[in-house]
């Protein structure tokens, strides 16, 4: 197995080192140890092949400090399965994406066939030359996860999945630790690291995709709740008489303005829309990116279902929004890729209807990392975990 820090002084100055090389001297002023004590905590992980020597530092006034930087060796695999898809990427242990390779693929066809998916999209990348041994994967799924456990629980999309033991299927094929979470939770770990929360310690990441979701960010860290439920909006009730969602309930947010309740509703409007009424028949099904596309060349049908998605999405926002005062909200995921016209929509309902010492200064921004955000969020959990003390 990898290489583990003995202590949390180690696990501290790995994580700090996982932002880019730094002297010793820059180190010193950012943890609370001595000179001698700093300089042995360094030798130790230098000895273990963790960190390296990498040259002198400028002067910053008398002898010149040593520099240090994390193993260019250490290699980390996110794995981001979607409800339709299946993302895989190596990063070195600054988490920078070295090699990243993605597939269509549904989750319904069960545990084992998706996860044997990721596992043959990982060995291209090692016949690629991208790695030859991993530290660690983090693996994010569509649906509720016990984190403790390791496992999806009673997921709505992914039938044959609950309980499956997804950690240590992954741990033993690819002998190193690895780590399972909700997908919403990764790509928030994604925006937290190399996004537009890098600097923001306490957000929220609305994914809307096939499903909707929520990465709740407190003080720089995931907050999952107490079995790990936490920020699953996509089944908070919006309108009792509504469609019926596929946890079972009805007029759930997801049923109105998840992927397919978008593609449902765009055959609906079809009649009433030029380019949707020609897509669906050439093909005989819409999609999102239909609904996105038609509202690029002005359709007014598409623009309407857009903006009355996007109340929908605001009123629920608007109510996280006045319980927890973030500082910044990022709107991610496939359907998200609707573009202005749904963030538009979506910050006029949350500034209004929220209070305005919440919102006076709240950014609403579409995510810029796209589709890496849920793999480098998954090399930032598993990065997390080795660089913590064994």
């Amino acid at each position: 197995m990898p290489v583990r820090p003995d202590n949390v002084h180690q696990a501290t100055l790995l994580r700090l080192l996982r932002e880019g090389g730094r002297s010793r001297a820059e180190l010193g002023d950012d943890v609370s140890l001595s000179r001698s004590k700093l300089n042995l905590e360094l030798d130790r992980l230098i000895e273990t092949g963790l960190v390296e020597q990498a040259g002198l530092a400028a002067s910053r006034g008398g002898r010149r400090s040593g520099m240090v930087r994390l193993s260019p060796h250490l290699r980390f695999a996110g794995i981001d399965i979607g409800a339709t898809s299946v993302d895989v990427a190596v990063t070195n242990g600054e988490l920078e994406i070295l090699g990243h390779v993605s597939q269509p693929c549904e989750v319904r066809e069960g545990p084992a066939i998706v996860l044997g998916l990721a596992m043959e999209l990982l060995a291209k990348l090692r016949e690629q030359g991208l790695f030859t041994q991993l530290h660690g994967a983090g693996i994010g799924v569509p649906g509720p996860v016990s984190f403790r456990d390791g496992v999806p629980f009673a997921p709505p999309i992914m039938p044959g999945w609950d309980r499956y033991p997804v950690r240590e299927v992954v741990s033993q094929e690819l002998g190193c630790p690895a780590m399972v979470d909700n997908d919403v939770n990764l790509m928030a770990l994604g925006e937290l690291h190399a996004g537009l929360a890098k600097q923001v310690d306490d957000f929220l990441l609305i994914k809307i995709g096939t499903g909707i979701g929520c990465g709740i960010v407190v003080d720089g860290k995931i907050y999952r709740g107490v079995s790990g439920s936490a920020g699953d909006i996509g089944h908070m009730r919006v309108d009792d008489q509504g469609p019926l969602c596929t946890c079972g309930n009805t007029g759930c947010l997801e049923a109105y303005f998840g992927g397919a309740a978008l593609a449902r509703e765009a055959v609906r409007i079809a009649p009433r829309s030029p380019y949707l009424g020609e897509r669906l028949a050439l093909g005989g099904r819409l999609s999102a990116e239909d609904v996105a596309a038609a509202a690029t060349l002005g359709d007014q049908a598409a623009l309407q279902l857009i903006r009355e998605g996007g109340r929908q999405v605001g009123q629920v926002m608007a109510g996280l929004v006045s319980f927890f005062n973030p500082g910044l909200v990022i709107i991610a995921g496939g359907v998200a890729r609707l573009g202005h016209v749904l963030l538009a929509e979506i910050r006029s309902v949350v500034y209004r209807r929220s209070l305005p010492l919440a919102t006076g200064n709240l950014p609403i921004v579409l995510s810029e990392l796209g589709d890496t955000a849920g793999i480098i969020g998954g090399a930032r959990l598993i990065s997390d975990h080795v660089f913590s003390a064994s």
